[in-house]
């Protein structure tokens, strides 16, 4: 069984890491979604809203296969959710070329800690590359419409926390 990782903040999950999530799924047998609590970062969510957020937006809103979908919190490196799990492939979304020199060096440092993960990098589709967590969250905290960028519940709870 083919296994990949594909971790991120996902404060909240969009709609252009579900299209990342797709593509996985196609190249993929199983997918493990990670999300962390990354010291370096200030989060909008909990890490426990962030996992309800992302299995509400793949398990009830899209209704994606369980079976072929794990999601998981972790606070250890990726590469050792990588042996945790079997998986031989980080997946990593990329939406602009300004991505793509960080997560080209993420990669590198990834495959120095261990040679035998490799990285794929995959583009959403083109509606969903301007996409961002960030903006999101600042488009619904100032009453602007969000459901083209994120699925309904995130919606409802997005428009709750504001």
């Amino acid at each position: 069984m083919r296994t990949a990782i594909y971790p991120g903040t996902f404060d909240p999950i969009t709609y252009g890491h579900i299209d990342v999530i797709k593509k996985s799924l196609n190249i993929f047998d199983r997918l493990i979604v990670a999300t962390t609590d990354n010291i370096n970062k200030n989060y909008y969510f909990s890490i426990e809203d962030r996992l309800s957020i992302i299995h509400n937006s793949l398990f009830k809103d899209l209704k994606l296969n369980k079976t072929k979908i794990k999601v998981v919190s972790f606070d250890n490196l990726t590469i050792d959710l990588c042996k945790k799990y079997k998986a031989n492939t980080i997946i990593r979304g990329l939406r602009a070329v300004s991505d793509f020199e960080y997560e080209f060096q993420l990669a590198g440092m990834n495959k120095k800690l261990n040679s035998k993960i490799d990285t794929m990098f995959l583009m959403s589709d083109v509606e969903n590359q301007i996409i961002s967590s960030k903006f999101v969250k600042e488009i619904a905290s100032l009453g602007g419409k969000i459901d083209r960028f994120v699925t309904k519940s995130t919606v409802k709870i997005l428009q709750n926390k504001n």
